[in-house]
């Protein structure tokens, strides 16, 4: 028998007005996996993060996380339920301390790891200091610490490497490949650096127009001619 996936998605369809942000996409990603979501502007990345997590309204289809429908939940009961996401604008209060909002989001959770997770991100001796003091790569890394809290069980990701720098990015990528090992936290990434999603993710589904182009390996994505005229380009 198959092993449950942590998170899938059947038919997930998103329309606005006569747009079909989302076109019945079917998604199943298995414990423990980092998967990469690519694909150009307006592909649908967001919008199926959004879906997932429960803060899109007027959608269709199905949700599950470990096997059970989770489509009437809302985006708080999925959050309890272990399911937590960052999104692609950093989602801080810039005059809050660092440790002050750790707190904020940890009043909600079953399990308030703060410590753990301040020393797992760095995080420590930036405590006292208020968010909007802070540069943005450590900025990035609040807002990666702030969806960690409670231990989540899956992780949707929405551009965490976003205005970072190459040597940021990937120092990012590699610290949160080796958190998801040891947690045994299943990752869902939107990202458009091809450097970061090649180098961590396990497979890769590519999105164009709101459908599913592609999906496999990073090896096999590579080989897609489709993919790499559209999207990656020659020199991958």
């Amino acid at each position: 028998m198959a092993e449950t996936c942590a998170i899938e998605g059947d038919q997930l369809t998103r329309q606005f007005g006569g747009f079909r942000a989302l076109k019945g996409v079917d998604l199943a990603v298995p414990r423990g996996e980092i998967r990469g979501l690519i694909g150009p502007n307006g592909a649908g990345k967001s919008t199926l993060i959004d879906v997932l997590s429960g803060r899109a309204p007027r959608w269709s289809g199905t949700v599950k996380m470990f096997g059970a429908d989770i489509g009437a939940m809302t985006a708080q009961q999925r959050r309890r339920a272990g399911l937590a996401r960052s999104f692609q604008r950093t989602n801080i209060f810039p005059d809050l301390t660092v440790i002050d909002q750790l707190e904020l989001a940890a009043r909600a959770a079953e399990t308030p790891n703060i410590d753990e997770i301040m020393a797992e991100l760095n995080l420590a001796a930036l405590a006292f200091r208020r968010a909007a003091d802070i540069s943005y790569g450590d900025q990035r890394r609040l807002d990666l610490a702030l969806a960690l809290i409670g231990r989540p069980k899956i992780l949707l990701l929405d551009e965490p490497a976003a205005g970072l720098s190459i040597k940021e990015s990937l120092e990012l990528a590699h610290g949160l490949k080796d958190l998801a090992a040891r947690w045994g936290v299943t990752v869902l990434l939107v990202e458009h650096d091809m450097d970061v999603v090649f180098s961590i993710c396990d497979r890769i589904t590519v999105l164009h127009l709101g459908a599913i182009l592609a999906e496999g390996t990073p090896e096999e994505i590579r080989g897609v001619p489709e993919v790499v005229t559209a999207y990656l380009g020659t020199s991958l």
